[in-house]
């Protein structure tokens, strides 16, 4: 394994949750946003994520892969602020980086395999994590090495 250990409060956060927010970026450099199920992927860092072949995010990440994100709890408690931001990188489908994503996605969401679509990987890049439990404005970061986060995904 080649990157630094992601702190376990993150890995427990992001492993119980379900739902994401991605925002990538449109033909005129502006933001869109998208919200999908996703799985992750502790060994290596990586987000799952089911969409259709013909949907309009999934046309704009071909031609810039570099996105944002956020994950909510998927119950909100309002009296704690409780969630992550992150940044990556879609991974094309031939990269070693996706193979296993149709099978660990469909593993946690089985009922998706109704759907059509393809099963998209996300590189997790940096990952912000806010807490109020652990005191007020705490935050949890980790960020992939440098030598993998400089690497360019083609």
């Amino acid at each position: 394994n080649t990157m630094n250990t992601i702190n376990d409060s993150i890995i427990c956060f992001l492993e119980r949750q379900t739902s994401a927010t991605i925002c990538c970026t449109d033909e005129t450099g502006n933001p869109y946003c998208f919200s999908c199920y996703y799985v992750f992927n502790q060994e290596n860092a990586l987000l799952y994520f089911k969409s259709s072949a013909h949907a309009h995010h999934v046309g704009l990440l071909a031609d810039n892969r570099v996105i944002a994100g956020t994950i909510l709890p998927d119950k909100l408690n309002k009296l704690i602020t409780k969630g992550i931001q992150l940044l990556g990188v879609v991974v094309p489908p031939f990269h070693h980086l996706s193979n296993e994503s149709f099978l660990i996605y469909h593993k946690k969401h089985p009922m998706a395999l109704a759907i059509a679509g393809e099963v998209f990987t996300i590189r997790l890049d940096c990952v912000k994590m806010t807490d109020s439990k652990l005191g007020f404005g705490k935050k949890i970061c980790w960020k992939r090495v440098e030598k993998i986060l400089n690497a360019t995904i083609r």
